[in-house]
């Protein structure tokens, strides 16, 4: 019954095509060119971030804060991340992780935040709505940067960029100092983009260092060698080793040092008594100038040039459109001074990347698919009009995307392809159909009703076969939903839309293009 009333409402519909062929043509170049222009609109992103059920967050402190003030701002925030309902458990480590991978002092914190099932939250509240509820009670909190991210997705993002940031724009060049002068104004210009969150400078500079010089002129007077007020500045500070001792058969060295009240500040430091060849004893600062000043704690490689990292996340706003704003505004706003350089690492480095090799795969993949199809068709124009079937599907993938709105991603882009297969194989069906009616003797006209009538079943198993599986991810909202949901939505609308184009207008379109022939047949004869 279903079959017999779709078959009926199908004749009528491919009849009133072939009658007003302009009209579906141009419905379907307009369908086509809506398509093109929403995706070059549409917002982009490498993959959709999968959802975990945690929150993995980084605080960086100042990088001279003292251990015990780090101690104490780490307990403030685990009580201020505790506060929300929706947190069940929260752990926190300070400084390096166990296993000594990262060159991280304790001016860095991380907080793994478990959170309860979504179903258990308050009524309205949203994974990016507790976000912001968290950054609002941290935000007093002064000179710590945070990072919110998830657990695995951080070692994932990190890989990427580089740096702990989901992206990161890193600032080649030679000096320390204008490395970090020229990335405090990335940074500036990078607040005022939309969509920039988690925005943050990884300092060089800051690390407090003693600095003891010694005066050549002074120790000359008391008969003094350079070499003997460094053995007294490193017995003293640094600490000497006097002996070995054994502890079972493992042997270590005994140093020893001055107490930490006699080596605690430049005063006391200066007071350090030096024994002269005389015999007498004087003090440190009168024969070396000691001064304090700010060196650098870390330097960041890469390829053999140093950089500085900016790390920064986007929320609220497609990857894609934020970083392509922030380069304009770089560019116009920052300008960098000769063999300094900016590369942008991460998610966004990513995309463009698959970007690169998609528009290389894609036209390749499609002449191997021509010349497949040539040989089954045996017909250039043939394999041409079946190719035809590519662009509707991908008007029902976009289509659906924008409905939902959904950024297009590495995961959309592989339903397109996917959806693509398909198509072809109805077209394949369609022609390869009409011409085996033609070669029985049916006139081109009938050949195209009786070719569409009887694969109306065949394609439209093949195409709702796969709309209908995918049906229930494209819908999904639990935990992994995130990255299926494009490929899915892509691939139940391009499905739908690339049935319905398939069965109408690829019989039009076979019927012009063969009916052009016919006609310069009957003026040849």
């Amino acid at each position: 019954m279903v079959v017999r009333l779709v078959r009926s409402g199908y004749s009528t519909v491919i009849r009133w095509a072939l009658e007003h062929r302009l009209i579906v043509i141009g419905i379907a170049t307009a369908l086509v060119g809506f398509s093109l222009v929403a995706l070059q609109s549409m917002g982009g992103e490498f993959m959709p971030a999968l959802e975990e059920g945690n929150l993995w967050i980084r605080a960086t402190m100042p990088v001279d804060i003292s251990f015990e003030q780090a101690d104490r701002l780490t307990g403030d925030i685990r009580r201020l991340i505790r506060e929300s309902p929706e947190v069940s458990t929260i752990v926190s480590q300070l400084g390096r992780p166990d296993d000594g991978t990262d060159p991280t002092g304790f001016f860095s914190a991380e907080f793994l935040a478990n959170l309860t099932p979504q179903t258990q939250w308050r009524p309205g509240l949203t994974k990016e709505r507790l976000i912001k509820e968290i950054e609002a009670r941290l935000k007093d909190m002064p000179g710590v940067v945070f990072n919110f991210s998830q657990a695995i997705q951080d070692n994932v993002e990190e890989a990427m960029s580089g740096v702990k940031g989901e992206n990161s724009i890193k600032l080649f060049g030679p000096d320390l100092k204008t490395l970090e002068a020229k990335a405090q104004e990335i940074e500036a210009v990078m607040r005022s983009v939309h969509g920039v969150k988690d925005l943050g400078i990884f300092r060089l500079l800051g690390q407090p260092n003693l600095l003891i010089e010694v005066d050549r002129e002074a120790i000359a007077r008391y008969g003094l060698r350079v070499s003997d007020v460094n053995a007294v500045v490193q017995g003293a500070i640094g600490g000497q080793a006097v002996t070995q001792v054994y502890e079972g058969e493992r042997l270590f060295d005994l140093v020893v040092r001055f107490l930490p009240k006699y080596r605690q500040d430049v005063e006391t430091i200066g007071n350090i008594l030096v024994s002269t060849m005389a015999g007498t004893q004087i003090p440190l600062k009168q024969v070396a100038n000691i001064t304090t000043q700010t060196g650098a704690f870390i330097i960041y490689r890469e390829n053999n040039e140093r950089y500085i990292p900016i790390k920064f996340s986007v929320r609220g706003r497609d990857l894609q459109s934020t970083v392509e704003e922030a380069q304009r505004r770089l560019s116009s706003q920052v300008k960098l001074p000769e063999r300094y350089r900016m590369e942008w690492a991460g998610q966004y480095d990513q995309l463009k990347e698959e970007e690169a090799r998609l528009a290389t795969i894609v036209p390749v993949s499609l002449a191997m698919v021509f010349v497949l199809l040539y040989v089954v068709v045996g017909s250039v124009k043939n394999a041409l009009l079946v190719l035809v079937s590519v662009p509707f599907a991908l008007i029902g993938g976009v289509l659906s995307l924008v409905a939902t709105q959904t950024n297009f991603s590495l995961s959309a882009a592989v339903g397109m392809i996917s959806t693509l297969g398909v198509a072809i194989l109805g077209g394949v069906l369609l022609v390869s159909r009409i011409e085996e009616l033609r070669r029985e003797g049916l006139d081109l006209h009938q050949a195209v009703l009786r070719g569409a009538d009887t694969q109306l079943r065949p394609i439209l198993m093949a195409t709702l076969a796969a709309a209908v599986g995918l049906l229930p991810a494209s819908l999904a909202t639990g935990i992994g939903a995130q990255t299926q949901q494009p490929l899915a939505r892509v691939v139940v609308g391009g499905m739908l839309m690339a049935a319905i184009l398939i069965l109408v207008v690829l019989p039009v379109l076979y019927e012009i293009v063969h009916g052009q022939d016919r006609d310069q047949q009957n003026e040849h004869a």
